[in-house]
């Protein structure tokens, strides 16, 4: 990642600013449900600013929809075939992709009905959620956070990068998941999600974020 200018900003004022540039955002593939990307390791909390930009859409008339990638993990059978610590695995092959294709992107594209399935699989249980779809009206936002996220290839209009330092991103990741931190560095590699994102946000001190707006 090349040196990026960023400036001082609070949680609050980072979701509203966030809502104010979805409203005019047009899907280039002529969808009438634009798309949004909240990357970011777990430690990173994503979720938490999709949620902050849901409430900021809500206030504004627009409808969202909030839809985390911890929803649809593959079986547990499946994502701990080769043990409950293997970094290829989890980088390859604990979410389900192929269901977040079918069943959220999707309904989604142009021409689709807009009916999601926000969730399918609970990893606490290990069975199916059975969730309802959800209807989401023409002009309303998906919001999908999760990690590792951009390197799928997944047609999003928006993408936002939750960005912690290697430091950071091991001071605030559980001692018990330190296992995963080479993903994250492979994905960084490869992928350079804080270069290729549209929207860089630093959080290294989680109280002072920054970002590149």
């Amino acid at each position: 990642m090349g040196r990026v200018r960023l400036e001082a900003i609070t949680w609050d004022r980072l979701g509203d600013l966030l809502a104010e540039r979805l409203l005019d955002l047009k899907p280039a593939d002529g969808s009438p449900w634009p798309r949004i990307a909240f990357d970011g390791a777990p430690a990173a909390r994503p979720g938490d600013l999709a949620d902050r930009v849901c409430e900021a859409l809500r206030i504004r008339g627009r409808p969202s929809l909030v839809v985390g990638t911890d929803g649809f993990l593959r079986p547990a059978s499946l994502r701990l075939e080769y043990g409950h610590q293997d970094v290829e695995a989890y980088y390859d092959g604990w979410f389900d992709t192929g269901s977040l294709w079918r069943e959220v992107f999707g309904p989604l594209e142009p021409g689709g009905d807009g009916r999601v399935l926000p969730d399918l699989w609970d990893p606490t249980t290990d069975r199916a959620t059975r969730s309802p779809y959800v209807q989401l009206p023409p002009g309303g936002f998906l919001l999908l956070h999760g990690p590792l996220l951009l390197r799928h290839w997944f047609p999003f209009d928006l993408t936002v990068h939750v960005l912690l330092s290697p430091g950071a991103l091991r001071r605030r990741t559980p001692e018990a998941e330190h296992w995963t931190l080479p993903a994250f560095e492979r994905y960084e590699d490869e992928t350079d999600p804080a270069g290729t994102a549209d929207v860089l946000v630093r959080a290294d001190d989680p109280r002072h974020p920054a970002w590149n707006g």
